[in-house]
């Protein structure tokens, strides 16, 4: 009996992280509309800190305190591409965040974002998303599956770019390394597709959820890490990891330090 309770302690917090989150589902956003693209050029992404499967709250952070790209191993600092904007959901207009970056030969391109700490008053606690995006160029993979030893990653096991609509995507929740048995994962569906001109969310969604549960999902990764899950519409879909990183307080409060990854499902031809 006391070797089953250690073996499902981790389960145990990871629920008690799950609840507290999963009435206000929070996406770092690091959005661009197309991850695979046949040649490169300027792409414009978006970042704002909002409810995507709901065109819900944007909420105001301060600049990132880093934002850079890795390609082929080596590591460009973009933290002066960001500039200001107001994101426009269903609900309010806030402060967020874009930036252009021009994408230069074939290859795979990571976009990994780490936002300022958000102070979440109804939970008293600060949320910080360390986010993932990859655009591929050319069809030709090269850093898509690395671990890059983030405080809280999302490693993926398949390429987050090339999934049919109804394929699996898999995944190993990290944390400096090394696996995270049975994390809690948040899963939302790009249901309001953003206006890029506009820097707003549509203003109807792609599809009506049956029930509010399905707004916002949450699954566990395995023992290993490990989790699956099917993208069974056509978009991007974001895959929040919770309470993860290395780092559990800032400025004297708690401090969710979770990872965040987008990937894209596409129809079949």
């Amino acid at each position: 009996m006391l070797q089953l309770k250690k073996l499902f302690k981790p389960l145990l917090l990871a629920t008690s992280c799950a609840l507290s989150f999963s009435a206000h589902a929070h996406f770092q956003l690091l959005y661009t509309p197309d991850l695979l693209r046949a040649k490169g050029g300027e792409i414009n992404l978006k970042l704002p800190f909002t409810h995507p499967a709901a065109s819900g709250h944007v909420m105001p952070v301060d600049k990132p305190e880093a934002f850079y790209m890795i390609k082929k191993g080596k590591k460009t600092d973009l933290i002066h591409t960001i500039s200001d904007i107001e994101w426009e959901s269903a609900v309010d207009k806030e402060h967020a965040y874009q930036a252009d970056v021009k994408l230069r030969g074939l290859g795979d391109y990571v976009f990994i974002v780490q936002p300022s700490p958000y102070f979440e008053a109804e939970e008293d606690i600060y949320i910080q998303q360390l986010t993932k995006t990859i655009v591929n160029v050319g069809n030709l993979p090269t850093d898509w599956n690395e671990d890059f030893n983030l405080s809280a990653e999302i490693v993926p096991l398949t390429k987050p770019y090339a999934i049919y609509e109804g394929g699996i995507f898999s995944a190993v929740v990290k944390s400096k390394g090394q696996p995270v048995p049975f994390a809690a994962i948040e899963v939302e569906f790009m249901n309001y597709v953003p206006d890029m001109q506009k820097n707003q969310f549509a203003k109807e969604p792609i599809m009506t959820p049956p029930a509010d549960v399905f707004i916002t999902q949450t699954i566990y990764a395995d023992a290993n890490g490990t989790f699956h899950f099917s993208l069974l519409k056509a978009g991007q879909w974001g895959f929040a990891a919770l309470g993860i990183g290395t780092e559990k307080t800032y400025k004297g409060k708690e401090l969710s330090q979770d990872a965040v990854i987008w990937v894209q499902a596409t129809k079949l031809p």
